[in-house]
Parts: structure tokens; C-alpha cells; sequence
């Protein structure tokens, strides 16, 4: 056990309890372990205003370090494009997000599919001027096309993950995805996108737009081992795996790669589709002066600042040119550079509750939240 913890400690980062299972980056050894209440940078200005050329920003742990000098790219923005962090806030979970980005004006933010969705409808970004963009059309298209609507682009591309079934092959191999859900000794993240993932293994042709029957018979599903782990904790999911508690569960790539560096015999079930997610940065609809703003997206489009946050967190990179040096086993656990695995991947949305399928309306993100939290209380 004392192997594996170390293990999902000492090396890039861990999944924390999101919405979509993120890998995120402990703080540096000589920092103090992270909270999970949003975290500033060091010298935040109070009042800082973007035409002045300086940025705030809002992102996850680990998207955008200045921490030491082995994870400090920050600085190299700073120094490079004469633009100034003035603030820099952090984030654990796609909750907590949601609960910040309304409070200030930060001028940048990386947002998933649940935040980015809410973002774009309450007209808080604005559309993105990808030829301002340096490296824009070098990131994949699959995950370009993930922050497109209605013809206009939102966001860029950063860093993007998927969900595996992973299990103790010492013990068994599971048959098909329903093991996840029959077996009393699994573990699923703690989220209503979670909910996705059974209707997949169900049989959903699109897990995003469930009707109204399609969203009981997930739950169906899911109701058949209420006891089963809810994970929000990463060092809780290693744990329960080390000491033989949880012997299947859901997780990223990243979990089956710390899992087998610390010597377990852990390997992924190989399914037809797996649901994922994109991370992508987006402007706030008025912020006043663009410059650094548009200077921040093209560096974080940049092959070598994803390589650095894709080493450090544990995701995959939006373009394949990053998967070099200390990026490139985060890459081969993520199948980056083949094709027919990024191929698999449905990605997430936000459920709509706005289409209409033959069956009736779809259900919303709401509606989702409140049967998942009835399933786990």
C-alpha cells in the first residue's frame, strides 16, 4: 500500500473528485499540501485590470504552475511575452469552479465541458478569434471541435482525459463493462457524469441526451450496488486498490499507469466506446483589452507548455507534437498518437435538456445532479 500511495504522490499529480475525474498536481515538496478551497498565487495585485497588461486567471491545480522551479512555466510566459500574472486562482473540483468564476472578472479560464457549457449560455465568454491564436489549427481537430457552437469557437483546447475500466487482473477479468456495476467491490468518481458511463454501458447511442427512460434505466443500473466506493479522494481510490478493498473501478488512464508503476497488476477493459472529457481555455466576454489575453491562449497552445502540464498533471495533451521526453508516457497511457483510441472516446457535454430525440425531451444537468446525489446519500 505504502508503494502505491507514494507512487500517485511523488509523481505528476492524481484525480481529484471533478466531474470528470481530473488528474491534479500536488503542490510542490517544500509547499504545504493543497486545500480544497481555491488557492492564490503568491502576489496577487488587488485590483488588477487586463489593459494594463496584466491577466487573472482561474484554472485547476496544476494547469498553470508557479510554484518551484521544476514546475514554474508561469514565469516563462511573464518574461517572454512582458505580460504580468496578477492573479493566478486554483481550483480542485468543476463545482467549485462554478461557485467562483461569478465572483470576479478573471480574464481567462480553463473550463470543462459542465462549466463551459453554463459559461456560453449566460453570454460570460466570448467567441474566440482563433488567427490571434499561434498553433491553433496544429491542436486536434477531434478536441477543437468539442468547444464549437453554433459555427463560433469558445475555447482552446488544453488538456483532455477519458474513463477506462481498470481491474486487479490477479483476481479476475471482468466480461463487459456491466461487471463495473454488478460487482461489490468496485469504485466509481463521485459525479453526476458518472451516470454517462451507464448508459453507455446500457447501450445509449449518445450518453449526454437521455430521455427520461433512458435516465432510470442508468440508474437502474447504477442502483444495483449502492455500497459500491464513490471516490473523491485520488489517494482513496489508490488505497482501496492497494489493500485489495476495490478490485474494479473507473478511473483515467493515469490511475492504471501509477497503479502498475507501484507494482500492481492492474490493465483496463478493452470496450467499444469510453466516455472523455476537454479542458479548453476561454476569455471572459469583457474583459477590456485582449492582447495578453490572446498571448496567454497561444502559449498554452504551445507543444512545450502542454508537455509540461501534461508531465505534471497527468492528462493528455491537444496536440500530438508534446508527446516528447517527460510527456510521452502520459501520451502512450492516453493513446494519443493512435488514432483509433482518441476515435472511442464520446465526449462529455453538459446534458442539454433541449433536444428532441423520437422517445421526448432529453433530461438536463439538474435533473442528473439530483438523482445522482439521492444514489450516493
Amino acid at each position: 500500500m505504502a508503494v502505491a500511495v507514494a507512487a500517485c504522490t511523488a509523481m505528476a499529480g492524481c484525480a481529484t473528485a471533478t466531474a470528470t475525474a481530473r488528474p491534479v498536481t500536488p503542490a510542490p515538496k517544500a509547499s504545504p499540501t493543497p486545500s480544497r478551497t481555491p488557492a492564490s498565487s503568491p502576489t496577487p495585485t488587488a485590483s488588477p485590470s487586463q489593459s494594463d497588461g496584466t491577466l487573472q486567471i482561474l484554472t485547476y491545480k496544476g494547469y498553470a504552475e508557479s510554484g518551484g522551479a521544476t514546475t514554474n512555466w508561469v514565469a516563462d510566459f511573464e518574461s517572454e511575452t512582458g505580460c504580468r500574472i496578477a492573479r493566478l486562482d486554483t481550483v480542485q473540483t468543476a463545482q467549485e469552479m462554478q461557485d467562483i468564476v461569478g465572483r470576479r472578472a478573471y480574464d481567462v479560464i480553463s473550463a470543462g465541458p459542465e462549466v463551459a457549457a453554463s459559461l456560453i449560455a449566460a453570454q460570460q465568454v466570448q467567441p474566440i478569434d482563433t488567427a490571434r491564436v499561434t498553433g491553433y489549427d496544429e491542436l486536434t481537430k477531434q478536441l477543437r471541435d468539442q468547444s464549437e457552437v453554433g459555427g463560433k469557437v469558445y475555447g482552446v483546447p488544453y488538456l483532455w482525459g477519458t474513463h477506462e475500466i481498470i481491474y486487479d487482473a490477479s483476481k479476475t477479468k471482468p466480461r463487459d463493462a456491466s461487471a463495473l456495476y454488478d460487482s461489490q467491490t468496485a469504485a466509481l468518481p463521485d459525479s453526476p457524469l458518472s451516470i454517462a458511463d451507464a448508459a453507455l454501458a446500457g447501450g445509449a447511442e449518445d450518453p449526454y441526451e437521455l430521455t427520461a427512460g433512458q435516465l432510470d434505466q442508468a440508474m437502474t443500473l447504477l442502483g444495483k450496488n449502492k455500497n459500491r466506493l464513490y471516490w473523491k479522494d485520488p489517494i482513496t481510490l489508490v488505497r482501496a486498490f492497494a489493500t485489495g478493498k476495490v478490485d474494479i473501478a473507473q478511473a483515467t488512464p493515469y490511475f492504471r499507469m501509477l497503479l502498475q508503476k507501484a507494482g500492481r497488476n492492474v490493465k483496463a477493459l478493452d470496450t467499444s466506446a469510453t466516455t472523455g472529457w476537454v479542458d479548453s481555455w476561454m476569455l471572459n466576454a469583457s474583459t477590456p483589452s485582449l492582447d495578453c489575453a490572446y498571448r496567454w491562449l497561444s502559449w498554452t497552445a504551445m507543444a512545450e507548455t502542454q508537455r509540461d502540464a501534461a508531465a505534471w498533471v497527468g492528462l493528455a495533451p491537444a496536440t500530438s507534437k508534446a508527446c516528447k521526453g517527460r510527456a510521452a508516457a502520459v501520451c502512450a497511457a492516453y493513446g494519443v498518437t493512435k488514432t483509433a483510441k482518441p476515435a472511442k472516446v464520446v465526449f462529455a457535454v453538459r446534458p442539454p435538456g433541449d433536444c428532441a430525440p423520437p422517445e421526448g425531451e432529453c433530461t438536463d444537468y439538474v435533473a442528473w445532479t439530483k438523482r445522482w446525489q439521492g444514489l450516493v446519500s
